[in-house]
């Protein structure tokens, strides 16, 4: 049975689309019990000899990152990695960023020769435009480069981007997509609550979901919510879930019928996105776009940005819309036709529903141990079985 070390810089208790990705795999390795050593930073204010997570999660001090003050930057410990990589001997390391742990993880894979995998999922040469930091772009675009020359696999999760990448010179690119857990997110979680807690009045509830920062497009958002014409907008309420550091921008400059709820998870968050009528998602920097299939997952219909993995996740005029990334009067239109429309409304939920309940967590990570085998059979010359889950 395989053993696989895992080195990233972000993981819970941080809130982002890598760090639930990485959760919920170690939840299914532990299920299926499949060894693996878990390599990430420390929490702020955490105690690193506490077990938080597992006993096989090692933690390293670290420091709050500048573009992303709740994502952390860690200062690993490479005598401890060492020490813990010959001590559990991993048949296959997987490094999921390009930063400090990640860089940590490369060298010990080549140092030890042990098979290195890596997954890409942030297109961080597309965020330096929103920093104003562009004149940084070839320095990070040669960088990524040489980090990710070294993988057997590197794993994308939508064609999208794998083939952005393919144009920029990368090989060994894979798809390893991303699930949607369809009992924490159903549409069984719709509740009156959610009306009453925010006091919205009107008939139809839009919602967004994700990090209140520039890469989401946030201004689009507001350019949108400003635009719909006056009788629709007496028919909507925005709930806009999330935080972030344009959470006190948005809510200065925000339209009287939109209310910010902060940081929602759990089962708060499945209820506002079950009792959404409408998800709209802007953001045209995604590689794949968790919360547009956790809103499906609700039974919600999403009008999202044609870019990036979000493309491949909507099917227009069947589970949603797509508009041009930027274009506010292509959203303001697909708004205002489904709201004028509500049986088709409903109809496009349903069917995101279904589509939901076709992307299975375990499907997603049975493909990826998968890949693992076809690694370590290329590496080793003969079949490599990894586990129950695999052999199905």
């Amino acid at each position: 049975m395989v053993k696989v070390a895992i080195f990233t810089d972000t993981f819970s208790p941080q809130v982002n689309g890598v760090a639930r990705t990485f959760q919920r795999f170690v939840e299914y390795l532990e299920r299926n019990q499949i060894n693996y050593r878990l390599f990430v930073p420390a929490a702020a204010g955490e105690n690193l000899y506490k077990e938080r997570f597992s006993k096989q999660v090692l933690r390293f001090t670290s420091l709050p990152f500048f573009l992303y003050p709740e994502c952390r930057m860690a200062f690993p410990n490479l005598f401890k990695i060492k020490k813990e990589l010959e001590e559990f001997q991993p048949d296959l390391i997987h490094v999921a960023t390009p930063f400090n742990m990640g860089l940590s993880g490369l060298y010990y894979g080549k140092k030890l020769n042990i098979p290195l995998v890596s997954s890409y999922h942030t297109n961080f040469d597309q965020y330096l435009q929103y920093y104003r930091l562009e004149f940084l772009s070839g320095w990070l675009s040669r960088y990524m480069k040489w980090f990710y020359k070294s993988f057997h696999k590197i794993f994308v999760p939508s064609n999208h981007t794998k083939m952005e990448l393919l144009q920029r010179g990368y090989a060994n690119i894979h798809i390893w997509s991303r699930g949607v857990d369809c009992a924490q997110f159903s549409p069984q979680f719709y509740t009156d609550r959610i009306r009453e807690k925010y006091k919205i009045d009107a008939p139809y509830l839009l919602s967004f979901a994700g990090r209140l920062a520039p890469e989401k497009d946030l201004d689009i958002l507001l350019r949108i919510a400003h635009s719909l014409n006056p009788e629709v907008k007496k028919k909507v309420h925005w709930l806009i879930v999330g935080d972030g550091p344009l959470f006190k921008e948005i809510n200065q400059s925000k339209p009287d019928n939109m209310t910010l709820t902060g940081y929602l998870s759990g089962r708060e968050l499945a209820e506002v996105y079950a009792t959404s009528d409408l998800f709209v998602f802007p953001s045209g920097t995604e590689t794949f776009g968790n919360v547009v299939l956790e809103a499906h997952a609700s039974g919600t219909a999403v009008i999202g940005a044609k870019a990036g993995g979000v493309q491949e996740i909507i099917r227009p005029g069947r589970t949603g819309y797509l508009c041009e990334k930027g274009n506010v009067e292509q959203f303001v239109n697909c708004i205002s036709a489904l709201i004028e429309h509500p049986g088709v409304l409903k109809a496009m939920g349903r069917e995101a529903r279904a589509y939901a309940l076709t992307q299975s967590w375990d499907v997603i990570f049975n493909d990826l141990l998968l890949q693992y085998e076809g690694v370590l059979r290329n590496r080793q010359g003969s079949p490599v079985r990894l586990s129950h889950a695999v052999r199905g």
